[in-house]
């Protein structure tokens, strides 16, 4: 299993390399690899003390920040290396100032993994969430160096409970210590034997209820809001469009803004947005001292950071992603501050949504007509809104504290 792990990750290094050449997005993480060690040597030295935090993507950045900003500020002297193995998320987040330095994650061979660590040779370890890399994590229990997972989630199908997974089940058993989600993944892991586990939740929780202690006035936001009820249209895609478009399109209530901010915010993408909609609409990067955001009812959120803040000034949230394949966006970013959501149909493997459906604070619409009469619904009748706000707010408020039962964990 091992040489077949081997020939597989040398097999999907050359095709990455191949189709890097037709694939921009590929070709970043590619070119963005070749900096790695240089950048590393750059930054930390053989007497620093420092942490290891490891992302697949922005999602699990965000996921695991909450635990990064405890330990940062617990030990403020150790020096902070934060790897990604996506584009989506060191694009995003590789200035952030939580990290001394940010890279991209080399591909997980032995000989990287070695590397690596010579260089980095962290007194603390984080992976978040999915991140299982063997060769990796196998080097740093050959070195007895510490490695927790955070916020991990698993499923009965995956590859560390089948027969033939004996390799990468056996890079579970470099964590000292694993921190699960639900205690469905806690039961796997100890099917397994593997037994250093501890339900902590998820981190988003604390992650979205510290969005509560920050300033979340965004001015222009405020201008075009007024005193109208404001819907939020939250990481859309296109199939997402088609849901909520004829309702926005037909509408005649002057009272109603709509906040649009698609996913994907490519110029020729929210030409074609702008192209469906028959009402008035400004975007973001229009806005100058001469327009009058009040008499709007259509704002195109084509810029991203400050959708969290947004969120705010929703009294409705539409969250994206779930009426197609894509994955379903962060509910849990509309759901603290109070206010009813609807998603599309496509949730299952989304437990926070799942639960917020049986407990009636977000909604699951599956064409126009259902969006229709649902967001009708919560317009007109104001206390069926807030009701459904609460519920969201009180589940967020009822599941926060996962970052204190890591921290307590962790001594260095």
């Amino acid at each position: 299993m091992k040489a077949l792990y081997s020939i597989g990750i040398n097999i999907a290094s050359l095709v990455i390399r191949i189709l890097a050449l037709f694939n921009s997005k590929l070709k970043q993480g590619v070119d963005g690899r070749k900096n790695t060690f240089l950048k590393l040597q750059n930054s930390i030295k053989t007497n620093d003390n420092s942490f290891w935090f490891h992302c697949a993507s922005l999602g699990e950045y965000e996921q695991g920040l909450p635990v990064f900003e405890a330990l940062k500020a617990k030990y403020p002297n150790y020096k902070v290396v934060l790897t990604f193995f996506s584009p989506s998320g060191y694009e995003v987040r590789k200035n952030t100032e939580i990290a001394d330095v940010v890279v991209y994650l080399p591909l997980d061979t032995k000989a990287n993994a070695k590397k690596f660590l010579d260089i980095v040779n962290p007194d603390y370890t984080l992976f978040v969430k999915y991140e299982i890399w063997p060769n990796f994590l196998n080097e740093l229990k050959n070195r007895q160096l510490k490695a927790i997972l955070i916020s991990a989630v698993f499923r009965k199908d995956q590859t560390f409970f089948k027969w033939y997974g004996s390799y990468t089940k056996s890079a579970l058993f470099a964590f000292n210590h694993i921190f699960t989600q639900d205690k469905n993944s806690k039961s796997l892991l100890e099917d397994i034997d593997y037994n250093n586990v501890t339900i902590s939740g998820d981190t988003r929780f604390d992650r979205v209820h510290n969005q509560l202690k920050t300033d979340n006035n965004v001015a222009f936001i405020e201008e075009f809001k007024n005193e109208n009820i404001c819907i939020v249209f939250g990481s859309t895609w296109p199939e997402d469009d088609k849901i909520y478009m004829d309702f926005i399109n037909s509408n005649s209530d002057p009272n109603l803004k709509f906040v649009i901010a698609p996913h994907n915010i490519k110029p020729s993408y929210i030409t074609s947005l702008k192209t469906q909609l028959r009402v008035e609409t400004i975007c973001y990067s229009q806005l100058n001292d001469n327009i009058d955001l009040s008499s709007y009812p259509v704002f195109i959120l084509d810029t991203i950071g400050y959708l969290s803040k947004v969120y705010s000034y929703a009294d409705i949230a539409y969250v994206g992603g779930g009426a197609g394949s894509t994955g379903l966006h962060n509910i849990l970013e509309p759901a603290v501050f109070g206010i009813p959501i609807l998603i599309g149909k496509n949730y299952d493997k989304f437990p926070e949504a799942k639960e917020l459906i049986e407990l009636h604070g977000v909604i699951t619409v599956s064409n126009s007509t259902e969006f229709n009469s649902n967001i009708n619904t919560l317009i007109t009748e104001s206390t069926y809104r807030k009701n459904k706000g609460y519920i969201n707010k009180n589940y967020i408020d009822s599941n926060k504290g996962a970052v204190l039962k890591i921290i307590d964990y962790l001594k260095i």
